[in-house]
């Protein structure tokens, strides 16, 4: 008992053909281990630097992306004048400084009023 080509062809026909949406499941299942492996950590890495840079103030000692660390003494909009020697100041941008090794602490008492 032989088959023919025909046989199979005519086998085939009839089977029912998958539905489309079910094509797409492993196109959608792709997309959402993207977004959680690569997109995700990527837009919480960005958020957090730009709260870091928005946090930075005079007396912050701090680690540029170039690697020079230095002292912050002067903020302004776009940029930080950032302290690296005795009389050496340089002017960064802001989006340069990579992390901050320690924060100032403000030693002013605050007056309370009785």
């Amino acid at each position: 008992m032989s088959f023919s080509a025909t046989a199979f062809l005519l086998l085939d026909a009839t089977a029912p053909a998958p539905s489309p949406l079910l094509q797409y499941v492993p196109l959608l299942f792709i997309g959402v281990i993207f977004y959680f492996l690569l997109i995700r950590p990527q837009q919480k890495q960005r958020k957090e630097q730009q709260q870091l840079i928005a946090a930075i103030k005079t007396g912050d000692k701090v680690v540029t992306s170039s690697g020079i660390y230095g002292l912050i003494s002067n903020v302004k909009e776009t940029t930080v004048m950032l302290k690296i020697a005795d009389n050496v100041k340089i002017e960064i941008d802001k989006a340069a400084v990579a992390s901050v090794v320690s924060r100032s602490t403000d030693t002013t008492p605050e007056t309370t009023v009785s």
